[in-house]
This record gives structure tokens, sequence and C-alpha cells, in this order.
């Protein structure tokens, strides 16, 4: 019989691969139950409700990318191979975790708890600031102007990686997040180095 915690992790690792359903089916706990074939209670067992087992999938999103950011931000000083990475982990994590990226684009959530909706809009605005930073190095590096508005060139870069997110969730899966990513680099880089995005004058 598994332990506690490699059960918690078997229901967690169902639930993400029965997100993976192109056809967006709402997943009830005997659903999940009877694809462990066990039953409910021995679900609420390990998890007092489905709402907790989705707070264990995005305590795994959150763990799993911001243990790679604070690598890539400890081991790479170039603040725009930086953003690279940071953007590089976003679009490829979405790739190999199908049933994850409904979760952060908040298709699994829509017939959830609102704080769970609530937690992933934080999760997006720690990324949004590890992407200004690695902007902010940049800057400083005379990389991208200094006058540059970082937050808004933050958060358009974000929304391109959140709109790469949604194209892969709802083309089924097809369209992949990094599959422009040779081409659309170049552009995004391009953008950055403009200076197009400045700080308005008061």
């Amino acid at each position: 019989m598994p332990k506690t915690g490699e059960r918690r992790l078997q229901i967690l690792q169902m639930l993400a691969l029965m997100l993976e359903n192109p056809q967006g089916e709402k997943i009830t706990t005997a659903a999940l139950a009877a694809r462990l074939v066990c039953s409910e209670a021995a679900l609420y067992r390990h998890f007092a409700s489905k709402a907790q087992m989705f707070d264990g999938l995005i305590e795994f999103i959150e763990t799993s990318l911001f243990g790679v950011i604070n690598r890539i931000s400890s081991a790479e000083a170039d603040g725009i191979k930086q953003l690279e990475g940071v953007l590089v982990l976003l679009l490829n994590f979405a790739q190999r975790n199908r049933g994850m990226t409904k979760v952060l684009t908040g298709e699994a959530l829509v017939n959830e708890k609102d704080r769970l909706q609530a937690r992933i809009n934080q999760l997006l605005d720690r990324i949004e600031a590890a992407i200004r930073q690695a902007l902010r190095i940049a800057a400083a590096q005379d990389k991208i102007p200094g006058e540059t508005d970082f937050t808004a060139l933050a958060n358009l870069l974000l929304c391109y990686v959140v709109g790469r997110w949604q194209n892969y969730v709802k083309s089924g899966f097809s369209r992949e997040p990094a599959e422009q990513w040779e081409k659309q680099w170049p552009m995004l880089r391009a953008a950055c180095r403009s200076g197009t995005l400045r700080t308005p004058p008061d």
C-alpha cells in the first residue's frame, strides 16, 4: 500500500492527467476516484476537498517555476539572458505540463473556489515581478534604455506568455507554446532594446 505522501502525489498526478483532456469536461471527485480505483472517502483521507487538491497543483507549479527562476537569477548575470531564460522556462513548462497549463490559464478553475484563481493571480504577479527585475538589470547594464517603463514592458511580456498558454489550451494542445519562439524572441528582444515603452514625462 502506498505511503500517505506517495498516495497524495498519485492523486495530484491523476488530477493533472485528467486536466489534459482537450474536451475540458468537469472533473469530479467521483471520476477521479474511479480513475484511481478507490473510493471518494479514500481521496478525502488525503485531501479535505477538491479545492485542496488544486492547491496542491498550484503549490507544485509555484515550487517548480520559482525554483528555476531563482537559479536563473543566481547563475546568469546578463539581464537580457535572464529575461530570455525566464520566458523560455514559462513556455516550456506549459508545453511539458498540459494539465498545469489549464490551471495557469484559469480554465480548470472556472467552477472552483474563487481563492484558487486569486492564488494564480498572485503567482502571475510574482512572475511579472521577476521579469521586471530582469529588465531593470538589463537597463543597469545599458542593454535597454534606462527610461524604459519597466512595469508596462514586464506586463506586455507576461501577456505574451499567457497568450501562448491560452493558444495551447484553446487549440486542444496542438499549438505548442514554444513553437514560434525562435522567430518571436528576436522581435521581443528588439522591442525591449528600442526603448519605445518609456515612462511618460510628468
